[in-house]
Formats: C-alpha cells, sequence, structure tokens
C-alpha cells in the first residue's frame, strides 16, 4: 500500500467557484464513489468532526474524521484515523487546479492490515480503487462546478 496517493485536474473556474462546491463536505455523496454520507457536526471549522458512510462494493462501513485544515479557496483537509484527505487549490491561467490528496500519517496496522483486503482485496487493489475513486471524484466535481 502506498503512504501517498494524488491525482489532479484543471477546472475552468475560479477558486472561489471550486471553493463553493468542495467545502460543501455534505456534497460528497454526489461526487465520491464510495462516500454515500457525510455528516459534518457543527460549522466547517477546524477541529469539526464527521461522520462518513461509504460503501466499496457490496461491503459498507463507516469512518469519523477530523477537520485539521481549512484555508479559505486555497485547502481543506480532515483526518480520519490514520489517513489525510485533503483538496487543495491552485489557482491557474485557466481556472484553478484542484488537487486530492491521502497522506497516511502513520503506518497501517498490521489489524487494518489484516482487514483491507476483506473490504479492498490486496493493497495494491486497494490504492487502484482509491486512486479511480479520486479521480472519478475530481472529474464530477469539475463537471459540477463547470456546468454551475
Amino acid at each position: 500500500m502506498s503512504e501517498n496517493l494524488e491525482v489532479s485536474v484543471d477546472i475552468a473556474a475560479s477558486p472561489e467557484q471550486v471553493w463553493a462546491v468542495v467545502s460543501d463536505l455534505r456534497r460528497m455523496p454526489e461526487f465520491s464513489p464510495q462516500c454515500r454520507k457525510m455528516f459534518v457536526l457543527g460549522s466547517l471549522r477546524v477541529g469539526a468532526r464527521t461522520i462518513n458512510i461509504n460503501r466499496n462494493g457490496r461491503i459498507f462501513y463507516l469512518t469519523a474524521s477530523k477537520i485539521i485544515r481549512v484555508e479559505p479557496n486555497t485547502a481543506i483537509a480532515w483526518q480520519a484515523d490514520k489517513a489525510v484527505w485533503s483538496y487543495v487549490l491552485e489557482p491557474t491561467v485557466g481556472g484553478t487546479r484542484l488537487i486530492e490528496r491521502r497522506d497516511l500519517a502513520k503506518p497501517v496496522t498490521g489489524i487494518s492490515k489484516a482487514g483491507l483486503p476483506l473490504v479492498f482485496g490486496s493493497a495494491v487493489d486497494r490504492d487502484a480503487v482509491l486512486t479511480d475513486g479520486m479521480r472519478t471524484t475530481l472529474g464530477r466535481i469539475k463537471a459540477a462546478v463547470e456546468g454551475a
């Protein structure tokens, strides 16, 4: 399993327009092929908690996370167990480059390693599933922003 995964897309819209979509975490199920619900407990701020219902194939699973970074029009990040998920917005000549990252803050434990194949298959498959999902997510965000 890779420690870090990264995918990006260029969007023909300002960082403010992209931020309006990306920072509304309740909309994540519209974009992510795995996220079914994302509940933000309270307002969007560092320290806020989220509860997420995810699905991979026939397997449903819950995650909880903590918002660790909120910089309007620039970046948002949350930590779910050992993984930090983030969106970074970079202005470009034609609009905004949106970067989605998954960074593992700590090595995956033996218990997690044992359980991952039940949900995702092998570690290599998990990286492929996550990367494909990240590409899908960014493509859907791009379509939502550019179609608005």
